[in-house]
């Protein structure tokens, strides 16, 4: 019980599992709760890390938590404040992207567990889609992940944080987020399609206002936990080769970087390198701007 507690949402896969074992290669031991929408899926990835990682004094515990489901929230609280009594990091990683293709009025739709930077300026093919989903469900959908869920679990997890003799709360945050690069047309992702209609090129246009706001609830849950010492960030870990958006092959090819590059960040934050840039966005070269 003495060991930092961390607890990271949508960590059995991704940037959040690849955050775990940052943590696993720190010389601080841990307590990591590793969270997952699917209880076997988290205590698969848990599995694997003990596999990975047999000598070390960090311990691993999966908890099964969905953030889009209120009663997994709430059971996932009373687990953890029975067993821990208290939280001194809460990562919230997990979340969702919606990748659509405007095509004859339909949008297709590929969901994809997201836990880290949208493709920039990739092509996709509209067969790689599958099921559909309508404009307002989709949008609606992708709010209540990475916004509305993200801030009921942390307010359902605040009174273990305050709890801390050193809370800090991480936000995991999007490049494509930012409002004031919106108009830096080297980013393929914010050039205007061709004249016409229907426009064929990929959109994110939910997914990057989503991470927008939520950048917004993280500067709220700052000014809401700053006289109780909580330290807030969102972490804009980059673009990485995962399979977030089909393939992490082609990803790497565009220019992503090693998976690991942006877990480390992740470790960082938490072990007090940026602490001077508390209540902002941040990137590993510096201060994303808003």
């Amino acid at each position: 019980m003495d060991k930092t507690i961390v607890f990271i949402t949508g960590a059995n896969t991704g940037l959040g599992l690849e955050t775990v074992r940052s943590l696993l290669r720190s010389s601080t031991p841990y307590t990591i709760l590793l969270g997952g929408r699917s209880r076997d899926k988290a205590h698969a990835a848990v599995q694997l890390l003990q596999a990975e990682f047999p000598n070390t004094a960090t311990v691993v515990t999966p908890v099964q938590v969905d953030i889009e489901d209120d009663d997994s929230i709430e059971n996932a609280f009373n687990y953890v404040a029975d067993q821990y009594g208290r939280v001194d990091v809460l990562i919230n990683n997990a979340g969702m992207s919606f990748e659509i293709v405007f095509n004859v009025g339909v949008i297709h739709h590929r969901e994809i567990s997201c836990s880290h930077e949208y493709i920039l300026g990739s092509q996709f093919d509209p067969q790689m889609y599958s099921g559909e989903l309508a404009m307002r469900d989709m949008w609606n959908k992708s709010w209540n992940v990475n916004t509305t869920g993200t801030h009921i679990l942390t307010h359902t997890f605040v009174p273990l944080l305050v709890k801390s003799a050193d809370p800090r709360l991480l936000f995991i945050t999007s490049g494509t987020s930012t409002l004031t690069e919106s108009d830096n047309l080297a980013i393929r992702l914010n050039q205007s399609p061709a004249k016409g209609w229907p426009k064929t090129a990929p959109s994110i246009s939910a997914y990057r206002s989503s991470k927008t706001g939520m950048n917004m609830l993280m500067r709220e849950w700052r000014r809401i936990l700053s006289e109780d010492g909580v330290k807030t960030w969102c972490v804009s870990p980059g673009f990485l080769a995962t399979g977030l958006g089909g393939n992490a092959e082609r990803n790497r090819q565009l220019g992503a970087i090693d998976p690991a590059i942006g877990a480390n960040f992740v470790r960082d934050v938490v072990e007090g390198a940026r602490d001077q840039d508390v209540g902002k966005a941040i990137r590993w070269d510096g201060v994303q701007p808003w």
